[in-house]
């Protein structure tokens, strides 16, 4: 049994190091799922209030308590199969209760990339689009994820990926990653 968690600033590349897993059949639980549900739990809408209420979550339940709400989604997963990707993680809370739960299984990555990139990235993927309708801004996002602990779970990652060159190069070397390095 194996448990990948990936974290990493917005426009990094975790969703795409996610659709790798997917391609190899490796389930991936992604954490805002849960607040994206949570959102909607609470009659919001998810693209205007996911930083809000991952705060909320998070003021209410615990630093924790996003990773506590994905572990039985986790443990489901890994009645079917060996390996799951925990698809991001914002801090080094997170991180302990994944290593708390998952032990010497956890392994950490961290996805890496330069402000200039990540923000070109989320401009193609309309992302950042949404500051005109109550979205938040790249620096928003930034800040909120630093305000969890990101940098600290960055520091904590077992592998660094550093992502600045082109999208195929990078789902190559998460693919290695995952089929040869970590899985």
């Amino acid at each position: 049994m194996t448990v990948i968690g990936t974290v990493g600033l917005p426009g990094s590349g975790k969703s795409e190091a996610a659709a790798v897993a997917r391609a190899l059949d490796i389930p991936v639980v992604t954490m805002g799922d849960v607040i994206r549900q949570e959102c909607r739990d609470r009659g919001l809408n998810p693209t205007t209030h996911h930083g809000e209420i991952a705060k909320a979550l998070r003021e209410e339940n615990g630093p924790a308590a996003v990773a506590e709400r994905s572990l039985p989604i986790l443990e489901d997963e890994l009645e079917d199969a060996e390996t799951v990707l925990v698809d991001g993680i914002r801090s080094h809370v997170e991180v302990e209760a994944f290593e708390e739960a998952f032990g010497e299984e956890f392994v950490l990555v961290s996805i890496e990339a330069p402000r200039e990139l990540r923000a070109a990235r989320l401009e193609l993927r309309g992302r950042d689009a949404g500051v005109d309708d109550g979205g938040e801004s790249l620096e928003e996002r930034d800040e909120r994820e630093r305000a969890f602990g990101m940098d600290e779970a960055i520091e904590q990652a077992d592998v660094s990926v550093d992502n600045t060159e082109d999208l195929e190069t990078f789902h190559d070397r998460i693919e290695e990653l995952f089929t040869e390095e970590i899985g």
